[in-house]
């Protein structure tokens, strides 16, 4: 039963620190100990302390300790589940609202169910970021952040009251509000704690132990640069740790990524990073870890090392991790950690040996496989079109766009036909001149996202970059929309403190705002000449940013290329004005004297950049933005929110809405038996990303979710972001599946968010062709190729396939978090034995398909699928512990814990 006494008891010590007494588990104390890597000893002692023999067992435990196996060959992901419980939960903006939906919804459930609707709270520690995501719509202006600001609290004021409303119903959760940065950048600077220090079981005694963190978005991978073992997980299964359950895991393979030799004093971080993740997807780490060793990443600052950590979904792996060492803690001492805290922390990691000092090879531990990188041969890149491992040497580029040009349509091209190679288009602009648009065109330039705004290095070299620019008296074209996010108050205030400013704003690159933008779509409009010139002439233009995600459609619809580059190359190609350039050979522009500006004119050296970081990034700093951070601006504070523990619903509401999912819920379980007589909703191809199923971006004006809208008296400038509505249901369903790069073949092929109703042969939106089999009884499947949910992790690209019906999905394979998303709705997963697909078994779309899944249904059993025309083939149940089978006879993994509760 819960609450048994730990069986490892005997393990807990105590340790002195500045005449404190705290206590710890001493994980050390196992022979097996020095053999594991660093990020498993986390999961290690997670076990250890959580162990009751009810949710952990001692067998965990074990299991976890004989992670090497036998005869030195480690242990394989598929041969052990484990239970992990991490120490925190962050949630970000978007997914933190549906997120505190539903958890008000399910004391609503509970409540109806005769249980005590009080047991719905955290139990957990759990930041809830207001990450606040707006579109550039004033980008270039002195006043766009002020203006984004006001705007964001126009348009989401009832989101940010029900989410205060929240913070208040709900205990051991803290809130971040609008205006302080992007969530993970956030989280490395502020809100990580390294090792907690907290009392345990209500005993006087203050209990140290590692900070895990998960997150409602996948790049909480990053927070791994500072040695915290954390990655994303949907909102679904984050809900379920916030309230006490356990993550069900499979124990993973830990690749190790041996670093060694120097970077090129020309080449940044940035470049560093897509060159690991292409080289990791040729690997295939997907669903493993990857962990950093070796003499090379001591060459890296924490930002570096972030850097790497957050694009770590990119190369597929669940955690890029780099282990607490020297640096670590001199970072802590640099955000104004606190000299204190960081001396118990060094104390901690000492006593349970989980202070790497990468230049000492004798703690390197055993690795499943073993992978190097010499730091030398990096050199400056960028990835893309459109996919973010698709990487390519910046001297290459020119080449490798102009053979995108013709190559024909996938991930690497665009089959422009020869005769339309040279297409141009010109428009005129306020300016009174008139500027002509080509293939490889810029006409989106921004400094965004999380994955290069925390570091440092790179920020200060886009500013003396762009100081040495305007000293030559170069500028970028007024069209093309530029714009500056930082992750964080801190990064304006060195930038400010360091006078580069002022530069940056000259090229048009003023700060806009804090939070998710460009990279996740939220660009804002095009000027409508620019937009129609490149519609008109059908031409490939580009967008350039410091992201990590550059999917089709993600950016904006008129950038059909879309390239992920340090902060420096976005400034050299905004100058620059195309990608369709050889910056060796060909000039940025010209002095007004008349002569050549090249680009290894203005870029400063590594070492140059590093002397302006050691003099302006301090501690002062993030002790002056952070002492704030909790109180928010006048306009967070002057919101006044309901008070009480049940929420009071709007039906009127557009944003905030009572979701379905529990209603209609009994105490007892329900009948989960074979699916007969499905249609296919869509047929589709390999990575499919979570972009292309869960709604995100702006609001299409012809869209369901548009009409929707529309039928409640909104106009299109209300429509605001499908991330916004992200706690209206109705919305999201209707925009699930509503990407406009969505290739179903259903439907011929056709890039849109269309399909067929089979019976009647009419074509529709995917939405309104859901509600009509809807209306018939008809149960619904997907049919999809490899890697199917790659990119975030999106709730909503698992809860808006089941609210339109969708009750199985048959794929190649699946990305980690989406696989485990749909077991969190209720939806089977499915995948083709090897060597199997759709084409290969002679599947269209157009069969009715049964699905045979028996009550005594076990992970990974086969299970047979037949169709109307007489074929029949075996598919395995991706069901991968015995954890998430319970979460499918439940109906999902909320109504799990509902029902856990009252029992």
């Amino acid at each position: 039963m819960a609450g048994t006494k730990n069986p490892f008891q005997n393990l807990l010590k105590e340790i002195n620190v500045n005449g404190e007494t705290f206590h710890y588990y001493d994980i050390a104390s196992f022979p097996e100990y020095r053999e594991l890597p660093y990020s498993v000893r986390v999961l290690l002692e997670s076990a250890v302390r959580n162990c009751d023999n009810f949710q952990i067992h001692e067998k965990d435990v074990r299991g976890i300790l004989g992670w090497k196996g036998t005869k030195g060959t480690p242990r394989s992901e598929t041969e052990l589940e484990i239970p992990f419980k991490p120490a925190r939960v962050i949630l970000q903006d978007f997914t933190g609202v549906p997120a505190v939906v539903d958890f008000a919804a399910m004391r609503d459930a509970v409540l109806r169910l005769g249980g005590d609707p009080n047991r719905i709270n955290p139990i957990c520690p759990s930041d809830l970021v207001i990450d606040h995501s707006v579109q550039v719509d004033f980008a270039r202006t002195e006043d766009a952040l002020a203006k984004n600001q006001d705007l964001e609290f126009e348009r989401n004021r009832e989101r940010f009251t029900f989410l205060k409303w929240g913070a208040r119903a709900f205990d051991n959760m803290l809130i971040i509000p609008p205006g302080s940065g992007i969530v993970h950048q956030v989280n490395l600077e502020y809100l990580a704690r390294v090792v907690f220090q907290e009392a345990a079981d209500a005993k006087p005694i203050r209990l140290l132990y590692p900070d895990s963190v998960v997150g409602t978005d996948s790049h909480t991978t990053m927070i791994n640069g500072l040695g915290v073992v954390g990655w994303g997980v949907g909102g679904i299964e984050a809900e379920a740790v916030m309230l006490g359950q356990s993550i069900s895991m499979l124990l993973p393979e830990v690749i190790g990524y041996r670093l060694v030799g120097k970077l090129n004093p020309l080449v940044t971080s940035t470049d560093l990073v897509l060159t690991i993740t292409k080289h990791l997807r040729q690997i295939g780490v997907v669903g493993k870890f990857v962990e950093f060793f070796g003499p090379g990443v001591t060459e890296l600052s924490i930002a570096d090392r972030a850097t790497i950590s957050n694009m770590c979904p990119e190369y597929g792996a669940t955690v890029g991790h780099f282990p607490v060492d020297a640096n670590a803690l001199d970072y802590l001492r640099q955000t104004n950690r606190g000299e204190e805290r960081v001396q118990t922390i060094e104390a901690y990691l000492r006593a349970t040996e989980q202070l790497r000092d990468f230049g000492n090879a004798e703690q390197d531990p055993v690795f499943t496989q073993l992978v190097e990188l010499d730091l030398s041969t990096v050199v400056t890149s960028v990835s893309g079109p459109k996919r973010p491992h698709d990487r390519v040497a910046v001297s290459e580029m020119q080449q490798d766009f102009r053979q995108c040009l013709s190559a024909k349509v996938g991930f690497k091209g665009f089959a422009i036909p020869s005769a339309e190679l040279g297409a141009t288009g010109s428009f005129s602009w306020t300016d009174g001149k008139t500027y002509e648009l080509r293939h490889g065109s810029v006409v989106i330039a921004a400094i965004t996202s999380c994955t290069n705004t925390s570091n440092p290095s790179v920020m200060l070299g886009a500013g003396l970059l762009a100081q040495r620019a305007v000293a030559a008296g170069l500028k970028v074209a007024p069209y093309i929309k530029t714009s500056l996010s930082p992750g964080s108050g801190v990064v304006t205030y060195y930038l400010k403190e360091s006078g580069v400013i002022p530069a940056l704003e000259e090229l048009g690159f003023n700060v806009v705002g804090y939070g998710c933008m460009t990279c996740i779509g939220n660009s804002g409009p095009l000027d409508d000449n620019v937009a129609n010139t490149i519609e008109k002439n059908n031409l490939v233009c580009c967008g350039v940013l410091s992201g990590n995600r550059n999917f089709e459609g993600r950016i904006h619809p008129n950038t059909r290329a879309n390239y992920l580059a340090s902060p420096l190359l976005v400034i050299a190609y905004a100058l620059a004005g195309t990608v369709d350039i050889d910056f060796e050979r060909e000039p940025l522009g010209k002095r007004p004297d008349g002569s050549d500006v090249f680009l290894r004119d203005i870029w400063p050296t590594r070492q140059e950049i590093q002397a302006v970081e050691r003099e302006h990034v301090i501690p002062a700093m993030f002790r002056d933005v952070y002492a704030k951070v909790e109180l928010g601006s006048p306009s967070w504070q002057g919101l006044q929110a309901p008070t009480g523990k049940l929420y009071p619903w709007d039906t009127a509401s557009t944003y905030i809405k009572h979701p379905p999912f529990f209603e209609g819920m009994t105490r007892e379980l329900p009948v989960r038996g074979a699916i007969v007589g499905a249609r296919a909703l869509l047929n589709l191809g390999d990575s499919v990303t979570t972009d292309h199923i869960s709604p995100a971006g702006s609001i299409a004006r012809n869209s369901p979710a548009a009409r929707y809208l529309s039928e409640r008296g909104l106009t299109p400038r209300e429509f605001n972001s499908y991330g916004s509505r992200r706690g209206n249901d109705a919305i999201m369903a209707r925009g699930t599946f509503a990407n406009i790069r969505l290739v179903n073949k259903l439907v011929g092929g056709v890039a849109g968010p269309r399909t067929l109703h089979i019976p009647s042969g009419e074509e529709m939106d995917v939405f309104d062709c859901a509600e009509r089999y809807r209306t018939e009884s008809t149960p619904l499947i997907a049919l999809v190729g490899k890697d199917y949910g790659s990119g975030s992790s999106r709730d909503w690209a698992a809860k808006g396939p089941y609210l339109l019906g969708i009750r199985a999905v048959i794929a190649e394979s699946y990305e980690r978090i989406h696989r485990s998303n749909l077991v969190g709705m209720g939806i089977v997963p499915l995948q083709y034995l090897d060597g199997q697909n759709a084409e290969s078994l002679g599947l269209t779309g157009r069969e009715l398909f049964n699905v045979a899944i028996p009550d005594g249904c076990r992970p990974h059993d086969r299970i047979t699928v037949t169709t109307d025309g007489g074929l029949s083939f075996e598919v395995i149940v991706r069901f991968d512990t015995e954890v998430d089978l319970e979460y499918y006879r439940n109906g999902g993994i909320l109504n799990y814990m509902i029902r856990k509760m009252i029992d």
